[in-house]
C-alpha cells in the first residue's frame, strides 16, 4: 500500500512530513535503520545483523511494502532526512484476518517531539479503516519504558509475556511482552 502524504508539526516546531518510502530512498532506509538499532538495546536486530544486506534487497523489501495490499510502510521525514519509520501488517488468514501488527522506529535525535504518537495516531486510523480487522498488536522488549508508555498512552494494554525471548549480547536474557489494542468499530 502507498501512504498519502501528510504533514504536521513537531513540538518544537519544525514540520515532519509522512509518506511511504520509495527506491530513491533505500539507501537512506539501511542507513536509518542500522543507526536505529545501534541506538537501542530494544529493537529486534544489532546494527551488525545488516552487515550483509545489500542496496537491492533494501529496494525490494520497500518495493513490496508499496506493492502489497496487505502492508503499509510510512516513513517520517524531518528537515528532509529519515528520522523514523513505521509499519502496519494485515493478517489474511480467514481465522486472523481480524488481527494487524505494528512496528515503529524512530531515530534517538527525534524522541520527545511527537512522531511516535503521530505514528500510531495514523496506524490505529488505517487500522480502522480496513474491513474486518478488530485489533491491533505489537511486541516489546522489557525494559523499553519508553515505547511502553508510548504503547498505553495509545490504548494498548499487555497481553501475555514470551519469558527469556530475548538473548543480548552480554549473554542475558529478557522477556518480550505481547500488547493489544481493541478497535472502537462494528466488524
Amino acid at each position: 500500500m502507498v501512504f498519502k502524504e501528510t504533514e504536521f508539526q513537531l513540538k518544537d516546531g519544525r514540520n515532519a512530513l509522512f509518506r511511504s518510502p520509495c527506491d530513491e530512498d533505500a539507501e537512506e532506509m539501511l542507513r536509518f535503520i542500522i543507526k536505529a538499532c545501534g541506538e537501542t538495546e530494544f529493537l529486534m536486530k544489532y546494527p551488525e545483523e545488516y552487515a550483509d544486506f545489500t542496496l537491492e534487497q533494501e529496494k525490494s523489501f520497500l518495493h513490496e511494502a508499496r506493492s502489497s495490499p496487505d502492508a503499509l510502510m510510512i516513513a517520517c521525514l524531518v528537515d528532509g532526512r529519515i528520522a523514523g519509520n513505521c509499519q502496519i501488517t494485515f493478517r489474511t488468514g480467514m481465522k486472523e484476518r481480524h488481527r494487524a501488527s505494528v512496528a515503529i522506529a524512530l531515530l534517538r535525535e527525534f524522541w520527545n517531539l511527537g512522531i511516535g504518537t503521530e505514528m500510531f495516531e495514523e496506524m490505529i486510523r488505517i487500522a480502522e479503516k480496513r474491513e474486518g480487522v478488530r485489533q491491533i498488536e505489537l511486541d516489546f522488549v522489557e525494559g523499553n519504558s519508553r515505547a511502553r508508555n508510548l504503547y498505553e498512552k495509545m490504548g494498548f494494554r499487555i497481553t501475555g509475556i514470551k519469558p527469556d525471548a530475548i538473548r543480548m549480547k552480554d549473554g542475558t536474557f529478557v522477556n518480550e511482552y505481547m500488547m493489544m489494542k481493541l478497535l472502537m468499530k462494528e466488524v
